[in-house]
């Protein structure tokens, strides 16, 4: 069981280690040699304080499972690993950097550019759809974009058969998605499918085109909330540059529902290629309706977010009565 972050040079297993890439809250990743092949690949190693943990071990499970069945080149490769006496995943190593280091770095990216790599995400969905497999965690931390903007999806540890049961709202993080990108009807704790990643692109293809996400809110409840009662601001009006066609597209991807949204991946990447030839629908009456709720729903946020901040109080206050009457 690994204590410390491993150092350059050292041995794991049959491989050895060449640099740590990046250590999150759950897993350190690094890029090392297989010195039976002389190749390089990523290592994910979780934190061994998580190796313990059911609900950690089963989404690391899940996505080394997931991993070793999918096989397209827009999906990061998972190696064989059987012979290994601890627990990790072994990848393809990949040359490129995140999408969000990219937007990070860059800003708007141009229209021509985000729908080619929104193109290509559209493709790796597909094919994935097409396994009976939804990703269910799909945002910028999680593509990465290489050579002529070719791109691998990664981290597969939420994702699950389409129509599976929804997993539970608590671990928020953790088991459901990341609040700027997740589906309304994933918040709803309804069962996604395809159509949830369509949406959670259209969030992807918004950040990318006007560096910032549709919805916003003081705390993850609030920008869960936020979709759930709004439409998101005209990306035209954050970034004139978009074309009337594009942004069409990006409110198709948007849609509450889900029957409203692009039926696929597939669909969602045909329009993305001819974006003059989308029909773009007048949206002005929807979005008067929803400029006369917005005091009302302002007044309803506020009021959610104060019985958000009650929870903790009541909690403190039946803990304390509790330890009065022992």
């Amino acid at each position: 069981m690994l204590m410390t972050p491993l150092q350059p040079g050292e041995k794991f297993e049959h491989f050895r280690i060449e640099a740590l890439v990046i250590r999150t809250s759950m897993t350190t990743i690094y890029r090392a040699t297989d010195l039976r092949t002389g190749q390089l690949v990523a290592i994910k190693i979780p934190h061994p304080e998580l190796e313990c943990d059911p609900t950690f071990y089963s989404r690391f499970q899940r996505e080394r499972s997931i991993g070793k069945k999918l096989d397209h080149r827009g999906v990061v490769r998972t190696m064989p690993d059987d012979d290994l006496d601890q627990l990790c995943i072994v990848m393809e190593w990949v040359d490129g950097k995140f999408l969000r280091e990219i937007i990070a770095r860059e800003g708007k990216l141009p229209a021509e550019r985000a729908a080619r790599i929104a193109i290509y995400v559209c493709e790796a969905l597909d094919y994935i759809h097409s396994q009976g497999v939804v990703h269910r965690d799909l945002k910028p931390e999680n593509i990465m974009v290489g050579e002529g903007d070719r791109i691998k999806l990664i981290d597969f540890g939420i994702s699950g058969a389409e129509g599976a049961r929804r997993l539970t709202f608590s671990k928020l993080s953790n088991a459901m998605g990341t609040p700027d990108y997740i589906s309304p009807e994933q918040i709803r704790r309804k069962r996604g499918d395809g159509r949830s990643d369509v949406y959670a692109l259209g969030v992807v293809l918004y950040e990318m085109l006007t560096a910032q996400t549709p919805f916003n809110g003081p705390n993850p409840f609030a920008v869960m909330n936020d979709r759930l009662v709004n439409d998101p601001d005209p990306p035209r009006a954050l970034n004139p540059e978009i074309s009337p066609g594009m942004q069409e597209i990006i409110f198709r991807a948007l849609e509450r529902e889900p029957e409203d949204r692009y039926a696929g991946a597939r669909a969602f990447a045909e329009d993305l290629a001819h974006p003059e030839t989308v029909v773009v629908t007048d949206r002005s009456a929807r979005r008067a309706r929803q400029s006369k709720q917005k005091p009302a729903s302002v007044l309803k946020k506020i009021l959610s977010y104060a019985m958000l901040a009650m929870i903790p109080v009541l909690i403190f206050t039946l803990l304390l009565f509790a330890a009065r009457l022992k």
